[in-house]
């Protein structure tokens, strides 16, 4: 295979060096998460205690990495990962995005950006035909996230392609996000405001040749059967013609909808797919997509997709379709994490609802449903205005409000929960908001599988193990959530979209052999299935060390207080919580699962065997 490349970039003194991958790190960890993991390790540790690296100090490192298939005709392989210490949770930072940025970064001659230091003034990095230059940013540095982008292409021509930070990752807002495109969002655990402390607003790609590859034809011919396979799946057909907003009438039905910051769990009609629709125009794809999941909407943007309709929709208790589609667009614009604004907007509600906090603090009412103050209080959190700046602290603005305000919060690691679904009813769930490594995620490990009442042998095939066909049950479940976690570790190693990944909504997805058979074709590596599903159980264990050396332990392992003390309310799942002693069984067998001891620590053994292949 033709080496990797990986560029170093110190915004400090202005050196950039760059270098090869190392072809050994890439069999480790293939590229993507896993290999943006091995870095922030190595740069943490070598800054000191990670626990004491300031998320906005030039010692931490953001660090911007390419899967291995993406830019690549294979099948959705458009992603790509950025990895810091989070400013949100002070603990491991990621995020992962679609689109046609990572593509273009490959193009222009780069897999993997890893930039420390400050800038003295704003500034971009320009990447360009196997080059990269810093450039000033200051005509760009104010500009929204989509303006920023037009002048990037206005500047370096119409094929350039953008990541950029809008004013709140300027404001080093702790829940801003990473935008390129109009909805395509790096959002989780606060990379935008890592960006903005490096006073970097944006990197531009363009240039370049296409991105290798060892057998063509080989590619085209997996490509042509894995479509192929891939359109005859229902939820893919689904997705090409709603987007993510049919989940929303599924799990209202449910009763299983995070309403009023939990406290209901259904929602009003008007957010359903077909109310969505009226507001669309087009379906959109990233980069060699063959789902078309994303709506263009008339309301001047994109999306908005399942998690903000739920979040900025049934949480905060806003019903009109139109007010929710345009609040999905001015996030966007100001570039927050929707999932993030969503959860502590509704915090910040029901903590006025209770009296936690007053008129004073909340500088007037602050009540669900409120369409006009929370337009408001979003641009306030963008540019830390008043009590916009307290929650532009996010799950960190807890020293500000009385002790008990903790027990509202949605959030795990201190990550606000990222999809709106209400985890009391179906226990994988559940289980996986908790051990997820980056915090309340529902993209680290969600056995979606678990809601299909599969038989019992599918499931034995698929899982290798014993498990319940009952959503309801504790049992059995362990086993299916560190199944995920490896195989969703492995799609994020290589680039590869979520939604055509085997056991992400459906069990007629890509799986490791069609895996094998795109990374050879690519690369030339060859792999077996068992080797790959490796690579998956070793950006596990490596995040979980990094979590660990954060002074992560056992007890942050678990879910906000209301999952387990508060039966849901209504629907179908009336009833339902998270039992403390089950839960703790589940989560000891999942730790066992994962080879790690029931303090959710690596083995001594486990330790070396990484050090060894990772840091030789």
């Amino acid at each position: 295979m033709k080496p990797l490349s990986t560029a170093f970039v110190d915004l400090t003194s202005g050196h950039i060096e760059i270098a090869p991958t190392p072809e050994r790190l890439v069999r480790a960890l293939l590229g993507g998460r896993g290999m943006n993991m091995l870095y922030l390790r190595r740069l943490l540790r070598a800054a000191g205690d990670p626990r004491r690296v300031d998320p906005f100090g030039p010692e931490n490192p953001l660090i911007i990495g390419a899967g291995l298939l993406t830019g690549t005709i294979a099948p959705n392989a458009a992603r790509f990962n950025v990895t810091s210490k989070s400013p949100e949770t002070l603990g491991l930072g990621d995020a992962n995005c679609g689109g046609f940025f990572a593509a273009a970064m490959r193009k222009a001659g780069f897999d993997r950006l890893i930039i420390v230091g400050r800038a003295e003034r704003p500034s971009y990095l320009l990447v360009q035909d196997g080059s990269i230059v810093i450039r000033d940013a200051g005509g760009l540095w104010g500009a929204t996230s989509p303006r920023a982008q037009e002048m990037l292409r206005a500047a370096h021509g119409p094929g350039t392609v953008s990541a950029v930070i809008g004013p709140a990752g300027e404001n080093q807002v702790r829940l801003a996000s990473v935008m390129t495109g109009l909805k395509n969002t790096a959002g989780r655990s606060g990379m935008g405001a890592v960006m903005g402390s490096k006073k970097l607003k944006a990197i531009a790609a363009c240039g370049g040749e296409p991105v290798p590859v060892t057998d063509k034809d080989a590619l085209r011919a997996a490509r042509v059967e894995q479509t192929s396979y891939l359109q005859g799946s229902r939820v893919v057909q689904v997705l090409g013609r709603l987007g993510t907003p049919f989940l929303y009438e599924v799990s209202n039905r449910l009763g299983a909808i995070r309403t009023r910051n939990s406290q209901d769990n259904f929602f009003a009609d008007t957010l359903v797919a077909s109310e969505i629709e009226k507001y669309s125009d087009k379906m959109l794809a990233c980069t060699s997509c063959v789902v078309h999941c994303r709506h263009r909407n008339t309301l001047g943007g994109e999306g908005p997709e399942y998690s903000t309709i739920g979040l900025l929709g049934a949480n905060i208790g806003i019903a009109p379709t139109d007010q929710v589609i345009t609040l999905n667009n001015l996030v966007n614009e100001l570039g927050l994490d929707a999932s993030s604004t969503g959860t502590i907007l509704a915090w910040a509600m029901e903590l006025y609802q209770r009296g936690l906090i007053d008129d004073e603090m909340a500088e007037g009412p602050l009540q669900f449903g409120d369409y006009e103050r929370v337009v408001d209080l979003i641009n306030d959190i963008a540019y830390r205005r008043g009590f916009g700046d307290v929650l532009a602290e996010s799950s960190q603005a807890k020293r500000f409000f009385p002790p008990e305000a903790a027990d509202y919060l949605i959030a795990v690691k201190d990550l606000p929960q990222s999809d709106p679904h209400d985890v009391r009813y179906i226990k994988s769930f559940a289980l996986g908001l908790a051990v997820a490594s980056r915090g309340a995620d529902h993209l680290r490990n969600r056995p979606t599988l678990d809601i299909l009442k599969l038989p019992d042998d599918v499931r034995r095939d698929i899982f290798g193990i014993e498990t319940s066909a009952d959503p309801t049950a504790y049992e059995g479940k362990a086993g299916m959530v560190a199944w995920h976690d490896d195989i969703y570790a492995v799609a994020d190693c290589l680039g590869i979209c979520k939604f055509i990944t085997h056991g992400f909504n459906s069990p007629h997805l890509l799986g490791y052999p069609h895996f094998v058979e795109l990374i050879r074709a690519v690369t030339g590596l060859e792999f077996s299935e068992a080797e790959l599903r490796a690579v998956g159980r070793r950006v596990v264990d490596l995040e979980r060390l990094i979590n660990l050396e954060f002074g992560r332990t056992r007890a942050d392992d678990t879910l906000p207080k209301r999952y387990f003390d508060e039966p849901m309310p209504a629907r179908v799942t009336k009833g339902h919580r998270i039992e403390r002693d089950k839960f703790e069984k589940m989560l000891d067998e999942y730790y066992a699962a994962r080879g790690w001891d029931q303090a959710g620590r690596l083995s001594e053994e486990r330790v070396r065997e990484l050090e060894e292949l990772l840091w030789a």
